[in-house]
């Protein structure tokens, strides 16, 4: 499995900050406005769009015009190198555990 090390270091930076994150989260259940969004987080309008912007630029949420506003929601695809480098992850460490059991099964 392979992933983007420069994309990948892009989506933990935006998901570091907490109501960033918080706000993503929003995102997964529906898309939303970034006057939806500012209603349930503590934050101002403008400080939505910035996070928005954050989110954007590491391709993890996007925007489709609405009328006057911009309807939010998230790129699923933009998770893809998250999800590669998670997969090794998991992956490296259920080896290592099969590997311990193995190793206790012989010494019985």
């Amino acid at each position: 499995m392979t992933y983007d090390q420069h994309r990948l270091s892009g989506i933990f930076a935006a998901l570091a900050d907490p109501t960033r994150r918080g706000i993503f989260d929003d995102l997964r259940t529906a898309p939303k406005s970034v006057t939806e969004l500012a209603q349930s987080h503590p934050v101002s309008r403008p400080a939505v769009s910035q996070h928005l912007r954050v989110l954007e630029s590491a391709d993890l949420v996007f925007a489709t015009p609405q009328g006057s506003r911009r309807i939010y929601a998230v790129r699923r695809e933009g998770l893809e190198d998250l999800r590669h480098y998670l997969n090794g992850v998991w992956d490296e460490a259920l080896t290592a555990y099969a590997g311990e059991i193995a190793s206790l099964n012989k010494h019985r």
